[in-house]
């Protein structure tokens, strides 16, 4: 498994940065955000480091493709039954401040219909 030796997520995943863990299985890692923008903001990472959308190939898509597994699992997980965003930021005009793919599950309230 590809990991970088520079990564916040790839350092959190390997236990080296204390995380609060929410899911952990061999393809995704899941913990709370530390800047939480809503009650409930998790973010779900693969454990291979792969840069961003943009770096997704046929090598390593079973990684995004188990995070979209698990996603509506954690959202059951933590009560959001009446719906959750998911947002992941791909390059520095999205303001992407990790390099590392992952994808932010927001909701516990209502959620601005605005994103811009």
């Amino acid at each position: 498994m590809k990991i970088s030796e520079n990564c916040l997520f790839c350092a959190i995943i390997a236990g080296k940065i204390p995380s609060t863990k929410v899911y952990e299985d061999e393809y995704v890692f899941a913990f709370r955000d530390i800047n939480p923008q809503a009650p409930t903001h998790i973010l779900v990472v693969p454990k291979e480091h792969i840069g961003s959308m943009d770096e997704v190939n046929s090598e390593n898509s079973v990684f995004a493709a188990k995070i979209f597994e698990v996603i509506p699992k954690i959202a059951a997980q933590k009560g959001l039954a009446n719906g959750y965003r998911v947002i992941s930021n791909c390059g520095p005009d999205a303001c992407q401040t990790v390099h590392h793919l992952h994808f932010h599950i927001l909701g516990g309230t209502q959620l601005a219909d605005r994103m811009a």
